[in-house]
């Protein structure tokens, strides 16, 4: 099993979320909303590129647009295999967390 980098779980969920609207500046938008840190294009290009490679993301070119200069916007869609890596990280992260309480990460920081 190979796990994923929390940034391409990060990027994972934004294109799960986003469905039929995930490209690169509404993704990039989306991990800015979760994570509340700014996050450069170069940085997620590179991650999709990757998640892409490894068959985690489907794309696909949208139509050219006035607004973009007659450049097409590159769409993003998980495949079966990225959601089943979400599903493993999900079900790991939770068995690593069994048994911590938010009582005792609480009295652990205070």
């Amino acid at each position: 099993m190979k796990l994923l980098s929390r940034n391409d779980e990060l990027m994972l969920l934004a294109v799960w979320r986003l469905q039929s609207d995930a490209y690169a500046v509404t993704v990039r938008d989306e991990v800015q909303r979760m994570t509340g840190k700014q996050w450069s294009f170069g940085s997620i290009f590179v991650t999709l590129d990757r998640l892409s490679r490894k068959g985690h993301l489907k794309s696909r070119l949208g139509d050219p647009t006035p607004e973009r200069g007659g450049k097409r916007k590159r769409f993003y869609e998980l495949s079966g295999s990225g959601r089943r890596a979400l599903i493993e990280i999900r079900r790991l992260e939770e068995t690593i967390w069994e048994g911590v309480s938010e009582q005792a990460l609480k009295r652990a920081t205070s």
